[in-house]
């Protein structure tokens, strides 16, 4: 069975800031579902096992662990569904990335990301699927955690907001057709939008 999860921070005052795109694109997959996301018995997350249009049955994860220990919910669940990484899709934000752009990648560094180092740490192994929403650097002088940490301006919000769609769209791909086939659709795009 595989596994997505969607990296963020539990509690209202992270909900809709840049770190938690991971977190809205979980949510977008179980809405579109029928799921609902529940904490879980096996690991500190909130999880719904859900059918996910045109992918089969996926296993849809937030962890609850912040983002720093995301590995130890995602360690946990893997091995309670006898899942391997190569099983794994992991849904994050990057700030090397503009607002609204997706990038999949089949595996590799953790590229300062301290969610997806938690994993790969917890793992072992860099041995998994990402999908990556750019959520931009902000001015340069502001600090980069304060910037993740902050609400998506106005003006930035369409695009986010396609971006979770695209991604959701990119999950399923990577679920139905494999991470290979799902890059060569989805990282032509260079926005949210879709438009080469």
């Amino acid at each position: 069975m595989k596994v997505v999860v969607g990296l963020g921070n539990p509690g209202r005052e992270y909900e809709r800031t840049r770190h938690n795109v991971g977190f809205m694109v979980v949510e977008r997959l179980a809405e579109a579902a029928g799921a609902v996301l529940r904490r879980s018995h096996r690991a500190e997350a909130r999880c719904a096992a859900a059918d996910v249009v045109g992918a089969g049955r996926v296993v849809l994860v937030e962890p609850l662990t912040y983002m720093n220990a995301s590995g130890d919910a995602v360690a946990a669940l893997l091995r309670w569904h006898r899942a391997a990484p190569a099983d794994l899709v992991v849904v994050y934000d990057d700030v090397d990335l503009p607002v609204g752009s997706l990038r999949l990648r089949p595996k590799g560094g953790a590229g300062g990301h301290k969610g997806v180092r938690s994993v790969i740490e917890r793992l072992g192994t860099d041995g998994f699927a990402r999908v990556r929403i750019g959520v931009g650097r902000g001015p340069e002088q502001r600090d980069m955690v304060d910037h993740v940490l902050s609400a998506f301006a106005r003006e930035e919000r369409p695009a986010i907001e396609a971006a979770v769609e695209r991604a959701a769209d990119a999950v399923r791909a990577v679920v139905r057709d494999g991470v290979e086939r799902a890059m060569n659709e989805f990282n032509r795009d260079t926005n949210a939008g879709g438009q080469p």
